[in-house]
Formats: structure tokens, C-alpha cells, sequence
């Protein structure tokens, strides 16, 4: 009985650090792969970004540029693109173009 507690604390470990969190990644994959929606800006596992136009329910339609469309699987998204917040026009700076900036001169 004792010497199967090493391989029962070893199974344990296994379970705890590497099939829990890869199991949980996956079901947060499926769950983004299936609230996508149209206008959505994507990645796809390739590295190709793109916009969804239409949307089945195994595959959906990409615009990875102007007039050009693929047909790609669920299963191939990676990601979905945040959009980036426009900057505050009154934190930007007043810099004139062709100025270096540097220590304040005394």
C-alpha cells in the first residue's frame, strides 16, 4: 500500500499542473470560437487577421483585405483583436515636428 502512494501523489501532480489548466484553456477557446460575431476583427491560429462577415456553424467568412473573403473553420481562430482606445487629445503633447527631445535646457 505505501509504495503505491508515491505513484498516486505523482498521478495527482500530473493532473493538477498539466491536464486541469490545459482542459480549462480549451473550454475558454471553444466558449470565444462560439460567441464570435459579425464585424468581430480576428487572428487566426496562422497569424492572418481578418474581419467576419458571415458566420455558420462550423465555418465562417474572413475579409483579410479589400474584395478578398476565405472560408475558414471555428477551430482556426485564435483570438479576437481588441480594439485599441483612441489617445487623450489633452495629454498629448505639444511637440513641434522637427524638435529633439531632451533634458530641459537652464
Amino acid at each position: 500500500m505505501l509504495r503505491l502512494l508515491p505513484l498516486v501523489g505523482i498521478a495527482l501532480l500530473f493532473w493538477l499542473f498539466i491536464i486541469r489548466p490545459t482542459s480549462r484553456r480549451q473550454r475558454e477557446l471553444r466558449g470565444m470560437q462560439d460567441s464570435l460575431s459579425v464585424q468581430d476583427e480576428v487572428v487566426l491560429t496562422s497569424g492572418v487577421y481578418g474581419t467576419v462577415t458571415d458566420l455558420a456553424d462550423d465555418h465562417l467568412l474572413l475579409r483579410i483585405a479589400d474584395g478578398v473573403e476565405i472560408k475558414v473553420a471555428r477551430g482556426a481562430i485564435g483570438s479576437v483583436v481588441k480594439p485599441v482606445d483612441e489617445p487623450d487629445p489633452e495629454l498629448a503633447t505639444n511637440d513641434e515636428p522637427g524638435t529633439v527631445a531632451g533634458p530641459e535646457e537652464n
